[in-house]
């Protein structure tokens, strides 16, 4: 018989929270302002609970109301509270030198991803190339979390049920979809090789380079990844890329260990 741990506290539910974060969620993933009710109908939420809570976020400064199309957007109010939460991030503070200089070294766009809510990865750090080419991509910035190298990675170091995956798995976009067939024997690839490797299917002509960071537990919560442009990174230079990955990220959890932290 197991014994229940005393020590464990029961997580009471606050619907009205929930339905906050929600919504805040939803209008941050929207490229553009969205009215009361499809906001309501997407979240399942009763349109007249949807417009109380999101009229105390917008005197909260936290969504934005546009009074002649009747339309909300994620509020500048956020803003504070994110940069407090990365300026506060040991890991971010840890990696970003780190980025640089192998942003510098291989002419990459250099980033840290984060877990940072149910089905998203979020950009914590990131160090951009010198060269032209440059991705636009931004502190703060959300992915969905099985897309490119660093869903390979996820998909490959998390006890994921397969029929869920195929379910997610087609709801991703890509420049140049794979199927799920050919992305899963890539998983069991970056499983085996503890990297994983995306060559212009996410973006046409870019290649993204991932290695993968675990908790404790050894789950899979964060990545490093490097993007560059597919002509500059040739087979060869795929794997000193990723050892160098690799390297960042075994220096960073030692410190870590060591800090406490």
């Amino acid at each position: 018989m197991v014994k229940k741990d005393d020590t464990q506290t029961t997580k009471r539910q606050v619907p009205a929270v929930t339905r906050a974060l929600a919504i805040m969620r939803f209008l941050a993933r929207s490229s553009d302002p969205v009215g009361v009710n499809p906001i309501a109908r997407e979240l399942g939420l009763v349109p007249s609970t949807c417009l109380h809570i999101l009229r105390v976020l917008q005197d909260e400064g936290m969504v934005e109301f546009d009074s002649q199309t009747k339309r909300y957007s994620i509020g500048i109010g956020i803003l504070p509270l994110a940069r407090s939460a990365l300026q506060k991030n040991t890991f971010s503070v840890l990696i970003q030198p780190r980025l640089s200089e192998l942003s510098s070294r291989f002419g990459v766009t250099a980033i840290a991803t984060q877990l940072a809510e149910p089905g998203q990865m979020v950009v914590v750090a990131l160090s951009q190339s010198s060269l032209p080419f440059r991705l636009q991509v931004d502190l703060g910035s959300r992915f969905p979390l099985l897309i490119s190298a660093t869903g390979r990675l996820f998909a490959a170091f998390n006890d994921l049920d397969e029929t869920k995956l195929k379910t997610e798995f087609s709801k991703l976009v890509w420049d140049h979809p794979p199927s799920f067939e050919d992305w899963f024997d890539e998983v069991e690839e970056a499983r085996t090789r503890g990297y994983a490797v995306d060559t212009g299917t996410y973006i046409s002509g870019v290649t993204v380079v991932a290695v993968p960071i675990f908790n404790e537990r050894k789950e899979m919560i964060r990545s490093l990844v490097a993007i560059g442009i597919s002509e500059r990174l040739d087979e060869g230079e795929i794997p000193k890329l990723a050892a160098a990955l690799m390297a960042v990220r075994d220096e960073i959890e030692t410190m870590q260990i060591t800090t406490g932290s």
